[in-house]
């Protein structure tokens, strides 16, 4: 047997995430990836980005401030390979370049931003049929703070994806338009038999929480009637009495909303009941990147 160890740092909208995860080699079993260590920083890069144009000089110390701690960590994990990606917030900011070489100054780390036909891909290599029946058409479905990504999925096997400018931090600083939800709709529709029986794969940190908050223990899918019962009692709640009385973080109190939005009109026009919550996102299928080009 060999395991090996590897590290993803995911640099999103809402948040800067870590990975640490240990991959299990075993001649005649299945390859197993199992998660080590996950460490969250709430830093809003796309409340900048998406409004003003470009990261302060305030956050890209922060950036620094918490790259340099991954770092750490990454040592003291004895880490074989790591990566790090960025997503829309950087992407779309006007002085991404600057933040890039400053962080490489800093911490001689080298952060790749991705395009949103990227993102998809490397969420999709996650394996995400372990206790789904893969035999099926699936929508999978990964809420962002910038953007979202779909993918089809029938029998295993993508078959095509596409990256939306529409997610958390956007709709709350009121920057989606009506034309962007259209675009979503067609495109469902357009790329899903009408005869196949449709479920979604939700993946991002709003729709595991919502997941959390339903009570579901196993593998069953979370319904369209508890998804729109949860919404219905998030939006009578004020921010502060999210925070209190659910226990959400602050930086999740307001973008759990419109993520949970989101899931609800793809389920209308998907013509979907249900969602798995697999609990994979773009730092899983880092790691299964990573490990591909290692053996």
């Amino acid at each position: 047997m060999k395991i090996e160890k590897f590290a993803a740092i995911d640099i999103g909208s809402n948040a800067i995430r870590l990975l640490i995860a240990n991959v299990v080699i075993k001649k005649s079993f299945p390859t197993k990836f199992i998660k080590s260590s996950i460490v969250r920083v709430p830093i809003r890069l796309g409340e900048e980005s998406f409004t003003i144009g470009e990261i302060s000089s305030k956050n890209i110390k922060k950036i620094v401030k918490t790259i340099k701690a991954f770092k750490h960590i990454i040592s003291v994990n004895e880490v074989k390979s790591s990566l790090a990606f960025a997503t829309s917030a950087l992407r779309e900011a006007n002085n991404s370049k600057e933040v890039i070489q400053e962080v490489k100054k800093k911490t001689k780390l080298k952060i790749e931003i991705i395009d949103g036909r990227k993102e998809a891909k490397i969420i999709s290599l996650n394996n995400i049929f372990e206790s789904i029946d893969k035999n099926r058409t699936f929508i999978y479905v990964d809420v962002g703070g910038g953007s979202t990504e779909f993918s089809i999925i029938v029998n295993g096997k993508r078959k095509k994806s596409k990256s939306f400018k529409i997610g958390t931090v956007r709709i709350i600083n009121k920057m989606t338009s009506k034309d962007v939800w259209d675009k979503i709709q067609i495109w469902i529709k357009s790329n899903v038999s009408k005869n196949a029986k449709i479920a979604l794969i939700g993946s991002g940190g709003n729709i595991n929480k919502i997941f959390k908050m339903a009570g579901i223990l196993d593998s069953r899918p979370l319904t369209l009637i508890k998804l729109n019962s949860i919404y219905k009692s998030l939006i009578k709640m004020s921010y502060e009495e999210r925070i209190i009385n659910l226990d959400l973080n602050p930086d999740r109190s307001d973008v759990i909303i419109p993520a949970a939005e989101i899931f609800l009109r793809t389920l209308e026009w998907s013509g979907s009941t249900e969602i798995y919550v697999p609990k994979v996102g773009l730092a899983d299928g880092m790691i299964r990147l990573l490990h591909k080009k290692r053996n």
